[in-house]
């Protein structure tokens, strides 16, 4: 099986939560749209500091993980990542990998939001058994 890549919009949650509380345009928001490696072997969503720099998220703890080459290294978590694909969203952390790390789509939002890959297609799809959620209001 060959690696499956997704565009995945990031948005910072924090940003989101000025625009609920009329302090910041929408307009104003950081977003950005990601090619992510989709790895359901990986538990988190990883970012690397290239997308930390530009986006913003708070650290909000540090915390050691095993690399694929089984070392274990220690990485910033930030928090608030508002995470989107097709009509799925979801809020979580994401490890913040050095330099320009290729980004990883891992289980846990994967789960939160439903989401498949289809082995055949080589590809993520939404859960065809449940096709629709609520489209998010803040495009």
């Amino acid at each position: 099986m060959r690696l499956v890549h997704a565009e995945i919009e990031i948005i910072n949650g924090g940003d989101l939560e000025m625009v609920r509380r009329n302090l910041m345009d929408k307009d104003e928001v950081r977003r950005m749209s990601v090619t992510m490696l989709v790895d359901s072997g990986a538990y988190n969503l990883c970012i690397n500091e290239v997308i930390q720099e530009q986006m913003e998220f708070p650290i909000v703890e540090k915390r050691k993980a095993q690399m694929a080459n089984g070392s274990i290294e220690e990485f910033d978590v930030v928090g608030n990542v508002e995470v989107r694909f097709k009509n799925r969203a979801t809020t979580c952390r994401a490890m913040v990998l050095p330099g320009d790390s290729e980004p990883l789509f891992g289980a846990i939002p994967m789960e939160d939001m439903d989401l498949i890959i289809h082995p055949l297609r080589q590809e993520l799809l939404v859960n065809p058994e449940h096709p629709y959620f609520a489209q998010m209001s803040l495009k």
